[in-house]
C-alpha cells in the first residue's frame, strides 16, 4: 500500500478559486476525467455500483473498512478534491471544491484509505452507525452517506525561453523542493450508516504545486451508500420475498412411531 500511496501527491492549489460547483454537473462514479470506485479492504473486491432512486449507490456494512479508488482516465495531471460525508478527506473542513486534494498523474490509479492526519498517516475509512460517524461526532451529520470528488484540469505551463545549463540545474532542484501553498479562500428512510474515524495507519504522501485551469471543477462525481435494509426500502435492491409454501400430498415417507 505504501508503494501505491507514495506516487500520490497532496496538493493545495495556489490559484484563487472561490466558485463552487455551479458549472459542473454532478454525475455518477465514472466521469470523462476520473473514475471513482469503492474497495472492500478485507477482500480487495470492488463494491458493485447499484442504480436507483435517482442516484448511484453502494451497499455498506457497519465495521467494514473501505478505500476509495481514484483512477485518472486522462493523459494529464488532475486535482481530485475528495469529500466523504460532506467533509474534505484531506483537511477535515466542511467540503468545498476550492480546497486541497490529491493530484493524480496521467492514467494513474490510487486508493485513499482514510482521513488524512499528516503526510504519513491516515485514520481508516470504516462504515459505522450514523451516530458513530466522524461527521456526526463533529456536529456535521447533514451530508452523511455520500462520497464525492471534484476534478480539476491543470493550467497548461507556457513554454520557457532557453536558458543556461546552470540555470536549468538550479531550476530542477528548486522544483524538487517545491513546498505547499496556502489554500484558496474560502421522504426516504433516514440515513443509517456513515464513515467512522478509524485506526491510524501509515500512508505516505508528498506535496506539490498545482494551478487549476478553471475556478470551477471540470466534473463532479458522487456515489451514495446505505445498508441493505434501507437500499431495499428505497427500491434500489429488490425485496427478498420468501418462496410461497406449497402443500405436499405426501409430507412423510413412512409412518412414524406414535
Amino acid at each position: 500500500m505504501s508503494r501505491i500511496i507514495a506516487n500520490l501527491l497532496l496538493s493545495v492549489s495556489a490559484l484563487l478559486a472561490t466558485s463552487a460547483c455551479s458549472h459542473a454537473q454532478v454525475s455518477g462514479p465514472q466521469g470523462h476525467l476520473v473514475e471513482l470506485s469503492v474497495v472492500d479492504r478485507a477482500t480487495g473486491a470492488t463494491l458493485p455500483t447499484l442504480h436507483g432512486a435517482g442516484d448511484a449507490w453502494i451497499e455498506g456494512r457497519p465495521g467494514q473498512r473501505y478505500a476509495i479508488r481514484l483512477s485518472n482516465r486522462s493523459g494529464a495531471r488532475v486535482l481530485a478534491v475528495l469529500s466523504v460525508d460532506g467533509i474534505n478527506a484531506v483537511t477535515g473542513q466542511s467540503a468545498s471544491p476550492d480546497q486541497g486534494g490529491y493530484v493524480l498523474g496521467p492514467y494513474e490509479s490510487t486508493e485513499i484509505t482514510g482521513w488524512r492526519k499528516s503526510l504519513s498517516q491516515v485514520a481508516a475509512f470504516e462504515f459505522a452507525a450514523l451516530g458513530d460517524s466522524y461527521a456526526a461526532r463533529t456536529g456535521r451529520p447533514d451530508n452523511v452517506g455520500v462520497l464525492g470528488v471534484a476534478v480539476f484540469r491543470e493550467r497548461p505551463i507556457p513554454p520557457r525561453k532557453p536558458y543556461a545549463l546552470e540555470e536549468r540545474t538550479r531550476d530542477r532542484y528548486a522544483q524538487a523542493d517545491a513546498g505547499i501553498a496556502p489554500p484558496s479562500p474560502a421522504a426516504a428512510p433516514r440515513q443509517s450508516i456513515g464513515t467512522a474515524h478509524g485506526q491510524r495507519e501509515y500512508s505516505q504522501v508528498a506535496t506539490t504545486q498545482f494551478e487549476r485551469a478553471s475556478q470551477s471543477p471540470d466534473e463532479v462525481l458522487s456515489v451514495r451508500y446505505e445498508n441493505r435494509e434501507n437500499l431495499i426500502a428505497l427500491g434500489v435492491l429488490p425485496r427478498a420475498w420468501p418462496e410461497p409454501r406449497r402443500p405436499a400430498p405426501f409430507p412423510m415417507s413412512f409412518v412414524p412411531d406414535p
